[in-house]
């Protein structure tokens, strides 16, 4: 079935512009990593991080923006305070302010107008202070957007101090390495063998026991969850990483599915041939079938090592000791230890902890797609 060319040009958009939305969050992500903490969440968004500079001054002095204006204000001074404060104009009329309380009832103090801004969306006003060379703010200035010099300026080392402030980040590291190595060589293990014998075994109520296992896959998490939480109390588990890793070694059907599927492409006169040779059943699986499928072997290992390193529901139902946190979990104690969450360390964190799953399929994408286009396909 031949494709034409506009079809073709069209599935291109689509899949260019499905590409574009999936990697929106990720972008978003790493530009929020390397913003200082009042761009994370303004209004409109801001996108490539940046540093402020007052006008008419040499050397340039950086400044922080504590505020903004989109709409015509007023700076007032109220007669019964003397206070000052920026309000809406629409809120002061013949030399009163208007308020309305959270009952309803409009009360009016007499103010005095000291200042006036036309600000508007299109040219806001922004509230500066200068940053001092010690780090301490100077006096507020206000200043026209237009007025007011931007330099792009990527924040690299929020990543430095978002580690720093998340002190156990090590311990979390070591722990999501040494389940993902337990789980991974589990899962590859006993799916293999358990494969083998679905594929290649003729053995009474084969068919039917690989159904049931398929069946299982139909059970969501939260079924089982309550019940598994009472086993591995029972076991005196709780606490601990065992429940996190030893189901890895009792073959999940999903990854005997997808190898079972590989082994059938693999003709059956190359074990025959073993047989012939003297091999038995394990010296086939492990020295002619293992070696041929690599590929699924990988993307096996692969798809364990994503699911375990941003498991994040399994932790926080088994473990109780911060010290056995895994990096899913400690992101989110992390976040949670604040009483206002840094945007900007919360997100060079997480930067950092999807690094390596992004670094390892960049480099095994080429088995990781042939492994998945050769399942199934039996010559």
């Amino acid at each position: 079935m031949k494709i034409r060319p506009l079809n073709a040009l069209l599935l291109h958009v689509v899949v260019l512009l499905a590409g574009v939305a999936f990697a929106f969050p990720l972008a978003w992500m790493v530009l929020t990593a390397l913003k200082p903490l009042e761009q994370t969440m303004t209004l409109p968004p801001v996108w490539l991080p940046h540093r402020l500079y007052l006008p008419d001054t040499d050397p340039p002095v950086e400044a922080r923006q504590v505020g903004r204006f989109e709409r015509p204000m007023v700076r007032i001074e109220r007669d019964d305070t003397g206070e000052t404060e920026w309000v809406p104009r629409e809120y002061v009329s013949g030399g009163e302010l208007r308020v309305i309380s959270s009952t309803g009832e409009e009360t009016a103090r007499f103010v005095h107008v000291l200042e006036e801004i036309d600000a508007s969306p299109e040219a806001p006003w922004y509230r500066l202070r200068a940053i001092h060379p010690d780090g301490s703010l100077g006096e507020e200035r206000l200043l026209p957007a237009d007025q007011v010099t931007r330099r792009i300026s990527l924040r690299w080392d929020n990543f430095i101090l978002a580690l720093r402030a998340m002190r156990m980040f090590p311990r979390y590291l070591a722990n999501t390495v040494v389940l993902c190595l337990l789980t991974v060589c589990g899962t590859v293990i006993s799916c293999a063998l358990v494969a083998y014998g679905f594929s290649r075994i003729d053995w009474p109520g084969r068919d039917r026991l690989f159904i049931l296992a398929l069946a299982t896959m139909m059970i969501p998490f939260p079924v089982v969850m309550v019940p598994l939480y009472g086993l591995f109390r029972w076991l005196g588990w709780i606490g601990s990483l065992k429940p996190l890793w030893v189901g890895a070694w009792f073959a999940p059907p999903f990854y005997v599915f997808l190898l079972r599927q590989f082994f059938l492409t693999i003709p059956a006169a190359l074990a025959d041939a073993a047989r012939i040779d003297g091999c038995n059943e394990f010296a086939i699986f492990r020295r002619v079938l293992l070696p041929l499928v690599k590929p699924a072997l990988l993307v096996v290992a692969l798809f364990q090592f994503m699911a375990t390193w941003n498991d994040f529901l399994g932790p926080l139902i088994f473990l109780t000791d911060q010290r056995d946190f895994t990096l899913a979990l400690g992101l989110q104690y992390f976040q949670s230890q604040h009483g206002g969450t840094e945007w900007h360390y919360l997100m060079a964190a997480s930067t950092v902890v999807i690094l390596p799953v992004i670094v390892l399929f960049f480099f095994t994408q080429r088995t990781f797609i042939e492994g998945i286009s050769m399942t199934g396909l039996k010559e």
